[in-house]
Order: structure tokens, then C-alpha cells, then sequence
């Protein structure tokens, strides 16, 4: 099974950080989003993997090619320029695929906590989807009783399915895919300013190919600041993460769930719940709740919660001291 990740995009919506760290390589609790992706995969015997690559590409490169260097994968980069779509991207890498018997394709800025060897076992092409309360946000799945997929929209204004697609797919018809990416590339079939995956599944669909649904339970989506904080809070949730014991800091009162890379420093400080800590980060003389912080930075005198604080990054806030009498009020919010 080879599986094409698309991790091209600019990720707008994760500004400032993505000035200079691609999208998929954001940390949520304790790894990169692409790694949490790639480390289910491999779990799930998956070893042969076609990433698309664009903005700050050379970076998810290096990175990858660095992080699995001693594991046993297959692991091809392919530019995709101009970036104009996960269609698009599909279309950029179909010399990688159109050969194959059956492919995964999984998008790059979504984590699901899936057991990838059933999600597989299908013989027909098999789109994850999920109920959700704001179905326009994303494509969306209309499924039959037998949970037969009979259409597919992308953010539609009035959706007629609450379903909406979590990013991973199934497919078991390569060359149909292939033909489809084609198509509305030639034809110029653009959605919402791009060349849309949904789209080019419209076109399978009407070729009479088969797609079934299949209900994703556990699904962050990274790609803005909120989401990617409440994934970071789920995922730290995690047996994993509960135990606490072995770090030592100076004065410091950890509450779980909390992930402190290798190499901190962290003293007369409160830290937790639902905090990342990237390695080689200092940190004296905070509170610090719901947030991630990334390597080689330096926290200082703050209260920080529901931050995402990126890498080499100094942050020092307001010392005081004071003698108050009785009966004053003194408000520093402003």
C-alpha cells in the first residue's frame, strides 16, 4: 500500500508561525503533526509514502528524511508548483501512483486515531467521514442507508449531509483517479478558487466507482490555532501522558497531562493541564496552562493559556514589587 500525503499548503490560518515552519511540521503534544500522521501509518504496515511538498518544502525534506533515516520506508518528495489544491496536488504526483493496485492518500494537516489495518480491509474505494455540527466548513459525504456514498460536495452552502470528510481515503482504482485529476485539470473544474480531491471524486463517482463511508471517531483537524490546541489537549489526554514522575523541576508544580521534550529548564513555575514543551526550552517564574511552546525558547515572568509559542523565541513579562496598604485596589489588566 503506498500512501500520498499532500503537505504543500501555506497554512494561513496558523499565521505567525507558519511564516516559517511548514504546516505540517507545527508540534502538537510533543511531535509534529506530519510524524503523528506518518507514526500511524507505519503502525499500520504501511512503508511506502509519496509526500507533496511545496511551501518550505525543503524543510519537511530534511526533517523527514532525518526522523526516519533508520527506519526500513520508502519515502519519495514531489514538488508540487503551482500550488493550487489537493486536486492539484493529486495530479502533481499521479506518475507515482497510477500503477498501483490500490493507494491511501491521507492530508497532511489532520490526525486520526484509527486502526488503519481495518480502515483498509474494504475492496472498494472507502472515504473516512465524521458527523460534525458545522458540516459547510468542509466536504461533505452524502451516504445511503448501507452507507454507499451517492454524492460528494465540497463546503457547500446548504449542505444536505451532516458527514464531512476527515481526509483520508481508500482508493482501490488508481488509473480511474489518475483520469479524474486529469480531467478537471484539462477542463479547468476549479472550486472555490482551487482544483478540488472532492471534485475529482465526483468525476470516479459518476464513472460508476463504488465509495463507501467509514465513521472516523477520534479526527483533529490542525489546521488553526483553536484546533489545534484542542488536539493538542485530546492527544495529551492519552494513557501516555499521564504519569508524571519523571521529571524533576526546581519549585515547580506539574499537572497532567503535560509533555516536556529532553534538555528543559524549568524552575518556581506552575505548568499544566494540556502543555507542550519543545526541547531545550527555559522556563523560570510562570503559570502556564493549554498551550504549546516550542524548542529553544525562553518564558519568563508570564501567565500564558491557550498560546502557541513558537521555536527560539524569548518571552519575558512584567516584574513587580510592591507595597500596598489597606483598602486599595490596583488593576493591571490594561
Amino acid at each position: 500500500m503506498k500512501a500520498i500525503i499532500p503537505v504543500a499548503g501555506i497554512g494561513s490560518k496558523l499565521r505567525p508561525h507558519t511564516h516559517t515552519q511548514p504546516k505540517a511540521l507545527m508540534p502538537v503534544a510533543g511531535k509534529p503533526i506530519l510524524v503523528h500522521i506518518m507514526d500511524t501509518l507505519v503502525a499500520g504496515g504501511v512503508t511506502d509514502f509519496v509526500l507533496i511538498i511545496g511551501y518550505l518544502g525543503s524543510k519537511i525534506e530534511s526533517f523527514i528524511s532525518n526522523a526516519y533515516a533508520e527506519q526500513d520506508l520508502q519515502i519519495k518528495f514531489i514538488i508540487q508548483e503551482p500550488r493550487e489544491g489537493i486536486g492539484h496536488a493529486i495530479w502533481s504526483a499521479r506518475e507515482q501512483f497510477k500503477s498501483e493496485d490500490e493507494i491511501l492518500i491521507m492530508l497532511g494537516d489532520t490526525i486520526l486515531n484509527l486502526d488503519i489495518r481495518e480502515f483498509l480491509k474494504s475492496n472498494h474505494t472507502i472515504i473516512g467521514t465524521k458527523k460534525v455540527d458545522t458540516p459547510g466548513n468542509f466536504g461533505v459525504a452524502e451516504i445511503d442507508d448501507n452507507g454507499v456514498i451517492k454524492k460528494l460536495v465540497e463546503k457547500p452552502r446548504i449542505p444536505k449531509s451532516n458527514y464531512a470528510l476527515v481526509g483520508i481515503y481508500k482508493i482501490t482504482n488508481p488509473k480511474l483517479l489518475v483520469e479524474a485529476v486529469e480531467h478537471i485539470i484539462d477542463n479547468k473544474i476549479i472550486t472555490l478558487g482551487e482544483y478540488q480531491l472532492t471534485d475529482a471524486l465526483t468525476y470516479m463517482l459518476d464513472k460508476g466507482e463504488k465509495m463507501v463511508a467509514s465513521t472516523v471517531d477520534n479526527w483533529y483537524d490542525c489546521g488553526k490555532k483553536d484546533s489545534l490546541l484542542e488536539a493538542n489537549a485530546i492527544l495529551l489526554a492519552s494513557p501516555e501522558f499521564n504519569d508524571i514522575k519523571v521529571y524533576s523541576f526546581e519549585n515547580t508544580i506539574l499537572i497532567p497531562p503535560v509533555s516536556i521534550a529532553e534538555n528543559c529548564v524549568i524552575g518556581n513555575s506552575i505548568i499544566g493541564p494540556n502543555v507542550a514543551i519543545g526541547e531545550h526550552t527555559a522556563i523560570s517564574n510562570a503559570i502556564i496552562q493549554n498551550t504549546i511552546i516550542g524548542s529553544f525558547s525562553e518564558i519568563e515572568m508570564v501567565v500564558l493559556k491557550n498560546s502557541v509559542v513558537g521555536s527560539d523565541t524569548s518571552l519575558k513579562g512584567l516584574s513587580q514589587s510592591l507595597n500596598i496598604g489597606d483598602n486599595t485596589q490596583i488593576d493591571f489588566s490594561d
